[in-house]
């Protein structure tokens, strides 16, 4: 009884036994049987994490902030990726839910009705995370994207821009940006404007399609004063081909992103930008999951963080 405490994290056992039981299995290289555990309790120690890329420096970090909060309650986060398709998140679904995880954490609100009829049956704590614009399942961690871009269209047009274009991601799977495009017409035309051109694209966030945009939208509509890029990776490479091309940034044209990622730091100017909370959203998925502070209840939170501009230096300052 007391070696089965030790690996299963549970029990009162001193110290001084535990680190001896812990040193005997490390010995032996014995690994316990975790699906022999799962018959008699139905459930497993691990908690199914879906999102819909890995190569969007976006998801890490939430990832970051799940695993540390996660560390010391003996459960694992096991990962499925959906390429923001919703059929390959019904899958990743299905196959996460067969295992019995003690909790889901999941990318957003929108979902297919078999995959949300799955999670409303899953009997176990389900948190969507990174949008609070519409119904969740369970629990929910996020921000309000349609919130956020009214508020980059509050602050670009105080700096005095007029001419804007937006270049981003085509919207009938990516529901945050669609949002927050949404939100940010709707503080545009709360000043009396409208976009002057916009931009798309398919295929991941990447430096390269950020240049190519940035050229083909600058050379359409030559007197654009201000770029809004739905994410910081094309308005990274959207910044480095303005510079390389001898734009006055942020004087004639100013330029902004969405994320706050760390590649940022990095830049010859620090693009304008928005903090998306991505860690502060992990760490509080997990503590829903874990129970902490929430005595393992199943849920129905709703908790919604707080992005913040960061200026940069690509919006004029006045």
């Amino acid at each position: 009884m007391t070696v089965s405490r030790v690996l299963r994290n549970r029990g009162d056992v001193s110290e001084a036994t535990r680190e001896k039981v812990l040193e005997a299995a490390k010995a032996l290289g014995y690994v316990p049987n975790k699906i022999a555990g799962a018959l008699a309790s139905q459930r497993v120690n691990l908690v199914g994490i879906v999102i819909p890329s890995l190569s969007n420096l976006v998801f890490p970090e939430v990832l970051s902030g799940i695993s540390e909060e996660l560390e010391d309650t003996g459960l694992q986060p096991v990962v499925g990726v959906t390429n923001y398709s919703p059929d390959k998140e019904e899958a990743v679904l299905y196959e996460m839910l067969s295992w019995r995880p003690s909790g889901v954490i999941i990318a957003g609100l929108e979902h297919t009705e078999a995959a949300r009829a799955m999670l409303e049956n899953a009997g176990v704590p389900v948190v969507e995370i990174m949008d609070v614009d519409g119904a969740g399942v369970d629990s929910v961690v996020g921000i309000s994207h349609r919130r956020a871009g009214r508020h980059m269209a509050e602050a670009i047009v105080a700096a005095g821009y007029r001419r804007i274009g937006f270049l981003g991601t085509k919207m009938p799977e990516d529901h945050r940006a669609r949002k927050r495009l949404e939100g940010f017409e709707e503080g545009l035309a709360a000043a009396g404007l409208a976009l002057a051109d916009s931009e798309f694209y398919q295929g991941g966030s990447a430096l390269l399609k950020g240049r190519e945009m940035t050229e083909a939208i600058l050379k359409r509509t030559p007197d654009l004063d201000f770029l809004y890029y739905s994410n910081d990776m094309i308005g990274a490479g959207g910044l480095l081909w303005c510079l390389e091309n001898g734009y006055d940034v942020p004087g004639k044209l100013g330029l902004a992103g969405f994320n706050g990622v760390d590649l940022l730091d990095g830049l010859p100017r620090k693009l304008a930008t928005m903090d998306a909370c991505r860690r502060e959203i992990g760490r509080k998925a997990a503590e829903i999951v874990a129970g902490r502070p929430h005595s393992g209840a199943i849920g129905g939170e709703v908790i919604e963080l707080e992005p913040v501009i960061e200026f940069g230096d690509t919006i004029r300052k006045l």
